[in-house]
């Protein structure tokens, strides 16, 4: 047997709304019945209450009670001011109750059914009474001539002339009640049938469980997602999102011009076009920005996902620097070859004396340069930079000097200070200075890698080429920046990135040689700090 699948929440919705509509309009017809019989029956008593007054007040009324035929002076008097008032009857009567005046004739001269007492003492009072029409609501007054009570005044609606009225009210309220419930449910039909085509059918309990897969899938996925709505405030954003942009837990709700994001970052979220694979920087990461708008007539937000691509940016320049590396051993050993040839034929020609010499001086100067990296630079993720990048330097014609203050041991710089980061500023800082003072005169490149009373690392790389302008001093750092092809201006934004997760700073100055000094300090101490309380 099937399970029938549970009422959609638009349908659940409309039943109960369509029960609280008809539920409303038939409270409001009671509650509007009753109150239009309470005031029917007060309205009925107040018409009587005046006709029985100004018959019992009338001149003519107390002249023919005075006088020995008082049917007939007042029957037709009674009867005309009956149907001129539309009450049901009007009835004068003597003192003692006996009826002078009747709406059905065979009445008269008959005894008054009802209370006279009140009236008799001189008040005028009104009751609800079964009388000879039936029920009826009445009011009776003494006719007096002077203090004496000469007569008594009886008029009175019946419930049956009430309750006609009522029914009459009563079939225009249930025509109106009817017409507010077909337009209530008509309205209550549009606005659920449109909540359908948003739920597409769904029940609530589809609905919680899509929630709940949402909010999972949301927070689970690594990448950043980010949701603008039409008018450029984060809508939705996962804790990926958070991370990669530095955001707090009140971003969302906010406008993402008011975010502290790098501009060019900010000008790519808030793009009306689509942006495809786009690279940009924050302050610690590197990222791949995609973002599609959505529409649908009109633009109603956008939708942009972030990649980490930090890691992988660094990958990237290690393997650039393991290509460098390895070209120059290519070419090293390419050279090396010519030389040991020139060893070869020397000896071969009887100079072993002159091969000696020369094998010897070129073993002197490899050597001499390793044994000052090594020994200035404890630190092997830096020698091992230092000796490689100065045998690129060589292959490029540029020489790679290491300052006389450099010294950095072993062990000293803390685990907190990835070594991929050194590599990262270091390794740009060469390939920039190197690029640049390639071709001028004397070309060299300088470096100062040494610690300060061990509070901070110092990195300096100072080169012989035609400099930075002052005004240019702070867009080197900017991604896209070169005086190179297009496509590069990378490495110094990526420079001033990993100095920063260091909580260290970069500055430009002149060379002494007239080229470019970077100089970078790190705090060490900070760093060893951060070592410390690591869990």
């Amino acid at each position: 047997m099937r399970i029938p699948r549970p009422r959609s929440l638009a349908g659940q919705l409309f039943a109960m709304q369509v029960v609280l509509v008809a539920a409303i309009v038939a409270g409001c017809a009671v509650f509007a019945y009753v109150s239009d019989r309470s005031q029917a029956e007060e309205t009925a008593r107040r018409q009587v209450f005046t006709t029985a007054t100004a018959v019992a007040k009338s001149p003519a009324v107390i002249e023919a009670a005075r006088s020995d035929n008082p049917t007939a002076l007042l029957q037709p008097y009674t009867e005309a001011l009956r149907k001129e008032t539309g009450v049901s009857f009007v009835v004068i009567m003597a003192p003692d109750g006996t009826r002078w005046t009747h709406p059905e004739p065979a009445e008269i001269g008959g005894k008054f059914r009802g209370h006279t007492g009140p009236a008799l003492a001189g008040g005028t009072f009104h009751e609800t009474y079964t009388g000879v029409l039936g029920r009826s609501v009445r009011v009776v007054a003494p006719v007096r001539d002077g203090k004496e009570v000469v007569g008594l005044v009886s008029a009175g609606i019946t419930i049956e002339t009430i309750s006609a009225q009522i029914r009459q009210q009563l079939a225009a309220l249930l025509a109106v009640a009817a017409g507010a419930l077909a337009l209530g449910g008509l309205g209550t039909y549009v606005i659920n049938a449109r909540l359908r085509r948003h739920t597409h059918g769904m029940n609530a309990g589809e609905l919680r469980r899509m929630h709940d897969y949402h909010e999972a899938a949301l927070h689970a996925v690594r990448e950043g997602l980010l949701m603008l709505d039409g008018h450029q405030r984060i809508a939705l954003i996962n804790d990926g999102g958070r991370e990669l942009l530095g955001l707090g837990p009140d971003a969302v709700g906010r406008p993402v011009a008011e975010m502290d994001l790098p501009g060019p970052l900010t000008t790519a979220l808030l793009a009306s076009g689509t942006r495809v694979d786009e690279v940009h920087l924050t302050a610690d990461r590197v990222i791949v920005v995609n973002s599609r708008p959505i529409t649908g007539g009109e633009q109603r937000g956008t939708v942009v996902t972030l990649r980490d691509h930090t890691e992988l940016q660094a990958l990237s320049g290690e393997l650039d620097s393991e290509r460098g590396f390895t070209q120059a051993l290519r070419s090293q050993a390419h050279e090396a070859a010519n030389r040991l040839h020139t060893v070869v034929s020397l000896i071969e020609l009887g100079r072993a004396d002159e091969a000696v010499e020369f094998a010897t001086a070129e073993l002197e100067l490899a050597q001499a340069l390793t044994d000052k990296v090594v020994g200035a630079v404890g630190e092997p993720v830096l020698a091992a930079l230092l000796l490689g990048k100065a045998a690129q330097a060589n292959e490029r014609g540029v020489a790679l000097v290491l300052d006389e203050d450099s010294r950095i041991d072993d062990g000293l710089l803390p685990r907190a200070l990835p070594a991929r980061d050194l590599v990262t500023i270091l390794g740009n800082l060469i390939d920039n200075a190197v690029d640049a003072a390639q071709g001028s005169d004397g070309a060299r490149v300088t470096v100062t890698a040494r610690t300060d009373q061990g509070s901070e690392l110092l990195l300096r790389v100072a080169d012989t080429g035609p400099g930075v302008a002052p005004a240019s001093a702070e867009a080197v750092f900017a991604r896209g920046w070169s005086t190179k092809s297009a496509g590069r201006g990378l490495g110094l934004a990526l420079v001033r990135q990993a100095v920063h997760r260091g909580g260290g700073a970069i500055v430009l100055a002149g060379a002494a040689g007239g080229g470019a000094e970077f100089t970078v300090r790190l705090p060490l101490r900070a760093a060893a700090a951060k070592e410390k309380v690591r869990p």
